[in-house]
């Protein structure tokens, strides 16, 4: 377990340094010119399809289906034609009716900006069909055990659009953008390359190849119990997206630069739940569902406890750090240009309020994945919506008292919500079980002491400067 989760991490924090030298390149090449408005709409497009129908919703629906079926290649074969062409189907339709998708996502961009920008919406929004079959490989390649690649593989979209970013250089911005686009393209095609290699390595690319051949003689998977626990999965992860989408619509009605401190807090907050909770949870899926599926729910329970005990000592001394540190940690990450004392002073306070739910909704999402391996997902996705609906309310009540602030809180409190609900589903008795363990009241009593020492170095170092 900690082997795959390490693998995961590195590769998680691989890509997003890559993609941190990106996003200078991509400043430096775009600036924050109408190019740049219209590269990132263009990308956002095919990403928001991809948060939707991919990465969650798709493997943990998928996941527990291979498992049980007796033949994984055939129905593999039937998930990745059937899908990919349902991706092909909606690409198609978005490059005839780009510029009204384009209007759609972007309301406020003028007749002529749309115009300029239905060419790069079409570029990358092929995007989406590479990373669907990625993910449906990379599902198959944690069956398998094997983490590595689809750990790394992000990292090749990031070098992918470095290097078209560099031979950009002293480019139009018009030229730049065109090739960024056409970066994000080859970069997903370099991540299905590596998934198909990985896949022949592990002994899976023939059952797939077999699995299609079966396929187009008529054979069939049962695959019904997949395409159910997809709507749900579907279902939740536009609950997901749909409150982000809200929490940055109200701060559209604040001051100038409450989006910004929401974004830049939030790419803070996203580093530690993605480098510990998602790299965790991605490592311990299968092995879990593996041992759930085979009536092994002992197995399963103690791998359970022991992925509990880890990601909570982790996200409570994240949390505890990420607060007290919070007006430092903005500082020297963005304070430069035109990013001054106030900016960080706003932005820290949106931190420390996202940071508040971080523990929560790490935790959440290792709980979710007992749902998901026992085939709940419609449970799953009910909490979710549930929790929408509160973080909507709570946006509307705390945004104009605290700002930018209370949407931030907002999103916390909802993922309060979140992790009390799935703990009443997981069993409130077997969670009182894990929780009140040894390890895991000596990690509380240790980040007490690990509070009160970073406040008390904080106000030393502050004192003698």
């Amino acid at each position: 377990m900690l082997k795959h989760f390490f693998t995961n991490s590195i590769g998680i924090l691989c890509s997003r340094v890559l993609g941190f030298i990106r996003d200078l390149m991509t400043a430096n090449a775009l600036g924050a010119s109408i190019w740049s408005d219209i590269f990132f709409v263009a990308f956002k497009l095919p990403n928001l399809f991809r948060r939707l129908f991919g990465e969650g919703a798709f493997s943990q629906a998928f996941m527990p289906n291979l498992i049980k079926v007796s033949q994984k290649g055939l129905f593999a074969a039937e998930i990745l034609i059937k899908l990919s062409l349902t991706m092909l189907i909606l690409s198609l339709i978005v490059m005839l009716f780009a510029p009204l998708v384009t209007k759609i996502l972007a309301y406020g961009f003028s007749a002529d900006t749309i115009a300029l920008a239905v060419p790069l919406v079409r570029i990358n929004f092929w995007y989406l069909l590479a990373i669907f079959i990625v993910t449906l490989l990379s599902s198959m390649l944690q069956y398998k055990n094997h983490f590595a690649t689809t750990a790394f593989s992000t990292a090749l979209l990031n070098i992918s659009m470095i290097i078209a970013l560099l031979l950009a250089m002293n480019l139009d911005q018009k030229t730049a953008a065109l090739y960024l686009s056409w970066g994000v393209v080859i970069g997903g095609l370099l991540q299905v390359l590596s998934h198909i290699i990985a896949l022949k390595k592990v002994n899976l690319l023939r059952l797939l190849t077999l699995g299609i051949a079966k396929f187009a003689k008529g054979k069939r998977a049962k695959a019904k119990g997949f395409w159910q626990n997809f709507g749900h999965g579907i279902m939740g992860s536009s609950a997901n997206q749909l409150s982000d989408f809200i929490s940055t619509f109200i701060a559209s009605f604040l001051a100038t630069g409450a989006i910004s401190y929401l974004y830049y807090a939030n790419r803070i907050f996203q580093l530690p739940l993605a480098l510990f909770a998602i790299a965790l949870s991605t490592a311990i899926f299968p092995k879990i569902t593996k041992a759930i599926k085979s009536n092994n729910n002992q197995i399963a329970l103690n791998l359970f406890k022991k992925s509990f005990s880890l990601l909570f000592f982790l996200l409570l001394f994240s949390t505890i750090g990420g607060y007290i540190l919070s007006k430092e940690i903005i500082w020297l990450l963005f304070q430069r240009g035109e990013f001054n004392t106030q900016n960080t002073i706003e932005s820290a306070k949106v931190l420390q309020m996202y940071m508040l739910g971080l523990l929560p909704f790490g935790l959440y999402k290792l709980f979710s994945l007992w749902l998901y391996a026992k085939m709940q997902q419609k449970i799953a996705a009910k909490i979710a919506i549930y929790s929408l609906f509160i973080n909507t309310a709570l946006c509307i009540i705390l945004f104009k008292p605290l700002g930018a602030s209370g949407l931030a809180l907002a999103g916390s409190i909802s993922g309060v919500f979140l992790l009390v609900y799935v703990i009443f589903v997981f069993g409130i008795r077997q969670f009182l079980g894990i929780i009140l363990e040894k390890i895991n009241l000596i990690t509380i009593i240790l980040s007490a002491v690990f509070a009160y020492l970073l406040i008390e170095l904080k106000d030393f170092v502050y004192a003698n400067l």
